[in-house]
């Protein structure tokens, strides 16, 4: 499944019909103290970036929308160090991408961009929030989907592949630290244009 693929089964009916609860932003502040166990007990350190996936709408209200979250992300940068950008992939979906060697800035910055998003109006077009680990050069990611309002595991191989065992034994460790999502269905590969690198890139 492509990217292409992949973004539009997210975006899909199914996942909004299916539903098992409405997304809380406030679930992505579970993920600070799930870093702590990624590291301590499974050897995944933070790999110091985090991304906010959604998709744009054609008007001047949602420019002045993504323009807040930009200046929001900027006058953050100055007290954390936190660096921000928006950027837009291949098949248009956009991206705000975070670069933080602290978890809990990283955290804390996803859930102010998502928030503002939410309060002016434009919740239904988030996607996902990425929180990225890496582990003898491999990126594993949690991924927190806005229309399931829940977390899954990705562990993407540089084959194009994922290693089930992995985001399995993610699940089993992690399953009550975080929201897991109980089908595996709905666990969206994201997979990036290039094999290495990240969806975003």
């Amino acid at each position: 499944m492509g990217i292409m693929d992949t973004i539009r089964a997210v975006l899909g009916n199914s996942a909004e019909h299916d539903a098992t609860r409405e997304a809380d932003p406030e679930d992505l502040f579970g993920m600070s103290t799930a870093y702590m166990t990624m590291e301590a007990d499974l050897d995944f350190p933070n790999e110091g970036t985090a991304a906010l996936c959604f998709s744009s709408v054609d008007s001047t209200d949602f420019e002045d929308t993504l323009r807040e979250v930009r200046d929001i992300l900027e006058a953050g940068e100055a007290e954390t160090g936190t660096s921000a950008s928006i950027r837009m992939d291949q098949q248009g979906y956009h991206w705000v991408v975070l670069t933080d060697s602290d978890p809990e800035d990283l955290v804390t910055s996803i859930h102010f961009a998502a928030d503002t998003f939410i309060e002016r109006g434009y919740g239904s077009r988030l996607l996902a929030a990425l929180f990225t680990f890496e582990k003898d050069s491999n990126y594993v990611y949690w991924v927190y989907s806005f229309r399931r309002g829940a977390y899954y595991p990705f562990a993407p191989t540089r084959g194009r592949e994922r290693d089930q065992s992995v985001e399995f034994k993610l699940q089993s460790v992690l399953d009550g630290e975080l929201g897991v999502e109980d089908d595996t269905d709905y666990w969206y590969p994201l997979w990036p244009e290039s094999p290495g690198n990240h969806p975003w890139d």
